[in-house]
């Protein structure tokens, strides 16, 4: 069966203009040349918004008003791998994408201070003292430890030295700041100013070769073997300057220079109370305080 249809009208032609060639081409319309410059400035790029957005900048008051203060910089703080370091041949920390590019021996080889002899004195002591725990254990021990971890650790390291002193993450009346400071100073980890410095340079040169703690020096460094050698800190990071916030204050100035004598205090005050017993639970808490403090000071 045939389709009926009307037939069709006439077609008219119509006048086109020649079509003209310009030289101008669409932002997307690039070659495989600019698609990989495009590539490489994008990855540099991200680089150096990731590397901005760990910029800390604190604020700081004074007289005249608001002034910032920046105490660190990671954006310019970035220290590069020399060449023949990339190929490191001590490998990687276990369970970990750490490069180990240079292993730091702190116990052989160099000039100990007294700084040093003292803080091995320290923790040789505590590891030693907590092997009495279990034979020295009473309900009254106990509590000591649980409230000594509960003040030096969470109110001393955690909440003053690291959230508030550090960082800057929130603001609290002086007294209270102060008492929260002389918390954290009876946990056996240095005054405030040198605690602060050593974490501030810590997130000023993150994991590069000027990180007091970097683990480019190996596990055991970045973990606690940093801490014996405090003249190495100066070496490679300077002197206390970024701690300026602190140290116009007579108060921290005054825990500086008394450090030592508040734990003294606080064991030989343990002694009187309760004897043996409470001396060695309270070492107990402070090796609950270091170990958490170990974990906070990379964060």
């Amino acid at each position: 069966m045939a389709l009926v249809t009307t037939p069709a009208p006439r077609a008219k032609a119509l006048c086109f203009t020649p079509l003209q060639c310009s030289n101008h081409r669409p932002a997307q319309i690039v070659s495989r040349n600019h698609n990989a410059k495009n590539g490489e400035s994008l990855h540099h790029a991200t680089k150096f918004i990731l590397q901005s957005y760990r910029e800390y900048v604190f604020k700081e008051k004074n007289i005249n008003g608001n002034r910032v203060v920046p105490i660190v910089n990671a954006a310019s703080a970035s220290v590069p791998v020399p060449e023949e370091k990339k190929d490191s041949s001590f490998g990687r920390i276990l369970l970990s994408d750490v490069v180990v590019t240079r292993k730091r021996n702190v116990y052989w080889g160099r000039t100990w201070n007294s700084m040093d002899v003292g803080t091995v004195g320290v923790v040789v002591a505590m590891h030693l003292l907590c092997l009495f725990a279990p034979f020295t254990f009473n309900w009254g021990a106990f509590w000591v430890a649980v409230g000594l971890y509960l003040i030096t650790g969470l109110l001393g390291i955690t909440l003053s030295f690291h959230r508030n002193l550090s960082h800057r993450s929130f603001k609290i009346p002086k007294w209270l700041e102060y008492f929260f400071a002389y918390c954290g100073v009876l946990a056996l980890q240095g005054s405030p100013i040198d605690w602060v410095s050593t974490h501030r340079y810590h997130h000023q040169f993150c994991d590069s070769e000027r990180d007091p703690h970097s683990p480019t020096g190996g596990f055991w460094f970045s973990h606690m073997s940093w801490m014996f050698d405090t003249k190495s800190i100066t070496e490679r990071c300077g002197e206390l300057n970024n701690v300026g916030d602190l140290e116009k204050q007579p108060y921290y100035k005054f825990l500086k220079n008394t450090y030592i004598i508040h734990p003294i205090a606080v064991g030989a005050l343990l002694y009187a109370i309760g004897g043996f017993p409470f001396i060695v639970w309270g070492m107990v808490s402070f090796w609950w305080t270091a170990a958490a403090a170990l974990s906070s000071t990379m964060a």
